[in-house]
């Protein structure tokens, strides 16, 4: 059977630095940065205080987490930039995968000092529902009215957003579905940010991946959706194609809690390019998970010299510098980076950089964003564990 190919028609954005298709695609070529105080709790005894926060995010259903009100808002963008109408949706079978890393486990927060002294807080029922991730893609289904849908929470850490994508391209490939709302949102809270920084891996001012003088995360909230259609299907109701998702590849290793195997990296990127029967050499940009943190960052350089050769690796952008860590979103978010820099021409940038670190010999698009025809873009993502997955999208051809 041959597979169907799969392309992508709708772009949603929630972002420290812009929302929908329009503000993050600026927020990208102007190099903004979403880095600023923490508002949502105290940092009291805590050396750094900085996160990329979205600001003024509307409240939403009082029912729904901050993260999911964000997913659900991502993809009503993204169904919207897709220009087609939920009865068209609801006529077909469809998918709705969404990661995350924590859910809307922020809620937990709401727990007062007050609460927490007088022993065990009585848990508001309320606020009990939101724990259960499962709720997120629920909760995107019944705000568009969609019912023959499979609804699937991927909680993969920091590759989620790709492990979504990958899940909806299978999905499409084997004719299970004709669509797929594919992405993930998170937003971090207390208790995360508190591990990450007796980690010691968090920056106390900005993100500089690949810099001499880089110290580590600041972390981001947000949520990004992509609207993946069969080719027939966008075809038939004459849908505008932003670009094609050409393959993905997944990897395992549990080598490390937190240090990712450099062999298990290349081997996912390697996958990826020949699940999308593209050679290295035909890559114009590679969007790196690029954490800003002193293991990660050497290593991936490393991994791409494998993959690309020594001195041949394609120009290489890390968002996180811009929006910070997004953990479950942070694939999503650069997956839609990735169709942007194609239908639009451009090289996001790599900010906050200073002096490249002579073990990351790569072009990371310092500081400004650059025009450039990439056809094909290379999205990489490592969560926890050893859960590495890599994405390849390209420029639409008939």
């Amino acid at each position: 059977m041959t597979a169907r190919r799969t392309v992508v028609t709708g772009l949603g954005v929630v972002s420290s630095i812009g929302n929908g298709r329009s503000g993050f695609g600026a927020g990208l070529r102007e190099g903004r940065s979403g880095a600023g105080p923490i508002s949502f709790f105290d940092t009291t005894g805590f050396a750094h205080d900085r996160m990329c926060e979205v600001p003024d995010f509307p409240d939403g259903d009082s029912e729904q987490g901050l993260a999911t009100r964000m997913t659900v808002a991502a993809a009503r963008m993204a169904v919207e930039d897709a220009a087609v109408s939920l009865g068209e949706l609801r006529d077909v079978p469809g998918l709705i995968s969404i990661g995350t890393t924590d859910g809307d486990a922020r809620d937990v927060d709401v727990l007062t000092e007050m609460e927490l002294a007088q022993g065990l807080p009585h848990l508001d029922p309320l606020l009990a529902k939101r724990f259960r991730m499962s709720r997120m893609p629920l909760a995107v289904a019944a705000d568009l009215g969609l019912s023959d849908v499979e609804a699937i929470t991927l909680p993969n850490v920091c590759a989620a957003g790709n492990y979504a994508v990958g899940y909806g391209l299978d999905a499409i490939r084997s004719g299970e579905v004709d669509f797929a709302l594919c992405g993930g949102g998170d937003t971090p809270n207390r208790k995360v940010f508190a591990n990450m920084y007796r980690l010691g891996a968090l920056a106390p001012d900005a993100c500089r991946p690949f810099d001499a003088d880089r110290k580590g995360v600041v972390f981001g909230e947000g949520a990004a959706v992509l609207v993946l259609e069969a080719l027939d299907f966008a075809l038939a109701r004459g849908a505008t194609i932003h670009a094609e998702v050409l393959g993905y590849s997944l990897t395992c290793d549990a080598y490390h809690p937190t240090r990712p195997l450099q062999e298990m990296v290349t081997e996912c990127l390697r996958g990826a390019l020949a699940d999308a029967g593209v050679a290295p050499h035909e890559v114009g940009l590679v969007l790196a998970h690029g954490t800003g943190t002193k293991a990660n960052d050497p290593m991936e350089c490393a991994a791409l010299a494998e993959v690309f050769g020594q001195g041949a690796v394609p120009p290489v952008a890390a968002i996180k510098s811009m929006i910070g860590h997004t953990m479950g979103a942070a694939a999503a978010h650069a997956c839609t980076a990735a169709v942007l820099a194609v239908q639009e021409g451009f090289l996001p940038p790599t900010i906050n950089h200073r002096v490249l670190d002579p073990e990351c010999p790569i072009d990371c698009v310092p500081n400004t964003s650059r025009a450039g025809r990439p056809d094909v873009v290379l999205v990489n993502a490592l969560g926890f564990g050893g859960a590495n997955a890599a994405v390849v999208l390209g420029r639409y051809t008939p």
